[in-house]
Parts: structure tokens; sequence; C-alpha cells
């Protein structure tokens, strides 16, 4: 692939991205309905008319909740992809600049993370944080704290690899040499090489964490009703696959192409850093 058209590939899915998340941002003024407001009467209308997607079993609009819910399937994916950044980086930069038993200390300690099968380690962790939040937030802060604890010891192994890599560069020698204290040489010369690779893993990670996000809705262990949520909605709704299919069907659709717009993304801006350092190479 050129750079051109890997360039052009870019710019299309981080409009479509950037088109999300202002949905999402201005969800209460793009909804046509209130998303929480129930009527037993208007319960499970087929799409047409008012109710374009039609309403759920409480005479809910299904559009107001797939537009409302936007602003936690994606937001609360952002702040677990920025959580997991940070604890991910934080560790590496700590473990490949300090060495020695620091290293090994921080190492094992993220092995040991990365032992546990991703799926049950999600559950225990989000049925252990599921109190936390209060009431407004119950659940979500929850799957939150748990995403990010199972999601930050692959930026810690990739963030340490790039500091070992950079470390004994020439130009961080003359930085020392220089007069340059500690400090300055990781957040100034080390930080910004060594984080670089992880945006693209952040990219591809929204996408993952929307769907495990929904996934721990679908279980019951994150966000809680009434709230509007892609992943609640279809947990909530399958029960009504065969007889109203548009109430599942609105959030289902919703969620995968978010998740395919953002994985698009994150393939594109991979491709394009393989095209050109291939090229440089």
């Amino acid at each position: 692939m050129t750079d051109a058209k890997a360039l052009r590939r870019i710019r299309l899915f981080l409009f479509l991205a950037v088109v999300l998340l202002a949905i999402a941002a201005f969800a209460d003024s793009l909804a046509p309905h209130d998303p929480y407001l129930q009527d037993l009467d208007l319960s499970l209308l087929p799409p047409g008319g008012t109710y374009p997607l039609g309403t759920d079993r409480f005479g809910r609009c299904v559009l107001s909740r797939v537009i409302a819910g936007s602003t936690i399937s994606i937001y609360a994916s952002l702040a677990v992809v920025a959580l997991t950044f940070v604890l991910g980086t934080v560790t590496g930069l700590v473990a490949g600049f300090s060495g020695g038993w620091i290293d090994t200390a921080l190492m094992r300690i993220t092995d040991v993370f990365l032992a546990f099968p991703v799926l049950v380690f999600a559950i225990v962790a989000a049925a252990m944080f599921s109190g936390i939040g209060g009431a407004q937030f119950s659940g979500l802060t929850g799957a939150i704290l748990a995403l990010a604890l199972i999601s930050w010891p692959k930026y810690a192994r990739l963030v340490r690899s790039q500091v070992l890599a950079i470390r004994h560069r020439p130009f961080i020698s003359a930085a020392r040499f220089s007069g340059c204290s500690k400090a300055e040489i990781l957040f100034r010369q080390i930080l910004p090489l060594a984080v670089a690779p992880t945006f693209i893993m952040m990219t591809a990670d929204i996408g993952t964490m929307m769907l495990e996000m929904a996934g721990l809705s679908f279980l019951g262990l994150g966000v809680q009703p009434p709230a509007a949520e892609w992943g609640l909605m279809i947990s909530s709704g399958r029960s009504l696959l065969q007889t109203a299919p548009w109430v599942i069907f609105a959030p289902g659709a919703a969620l995968f192409l978010t998740v395919t717009i953002f994985n698009l993304l994150g393939d594109s801006v991979h491709d394009y850093m393989e095209t050109r350092f291939g090229k440089e190479g």
C-alpha cells in the first residue's frame, strides 16, 4: 500500500471516528425523544413514522436510546484506554529506565496479570469494583477499572521494550554528558519515542474495549438499567429477538459499525507506519 493510499484511509476513518465522537458528545441534543421516558401504551411499536427504529418494551424510542447510548459506550471505552495507557506507560518507563531488581519485580507483576484468563479476570474484577461510583454510575466505574486492570500489561511490555532500545542510543549518552538530569532524559528524550508505538495499539483498543464493556453489561456486571448503553440494550432485548428484533438489532448494528470504524482506523495507521518505516529502512 502506498503512503498516499494509506493516508486517504486514515483521513476517511478518522473523519468517521470524529463524527461518532461528535454524536456521542451531543447525544442529548440529537436524540429526537427522551431516551428514558416510558410509555407502556407505545410498547414495542415497529419502526416507522415518529419512531424510525421503533420502541422497546417500555415504550422508549430505540433511536433515541441508541444515540444516547453512544455517550457511555464510546467515552467509557476511551476512559478505559486512557487509564490503561497511563498505567502501562508508567510501569514500562520505570521498569525499562531503572533496570535491575525494579525491572525484574515490575515485570513479574506484569506476568502475573498476563497469566490470568482475560474474560475470567474481567468478570471477577468488575464484580469487585461494582460498588464504586455511587448509584448514578453503578457498574460503569467498576467496569472501567476492571478493563483497565486487565489491559495495562501489554502497554507496559511495549513501552519497556522501547525504553530498553532507546536508553543506550548516542543522543541519550550525549544528553547525559551535557548535564541533563535523569528526569529530563526520561521525560524529554525517552518518553516521546517510547510511547509513539502505543498510539496504534490505543486506536485499535478503543473498539476492543467497547466490545468488552458491552460484554460485561450483557452479563450484568457493567452499566445497570435504566442507563442507555449498547451492551445493556442488547442484553435486555435478547428475549424479544423473535417478536421485536428491532430492539436488539439497532444497538447491535451501532456497536458493530463503531467497533469496525475504530478497528479500521487502527489498521490504517499501522499500515501507514509500516509502509513509511519500511521504505526508510
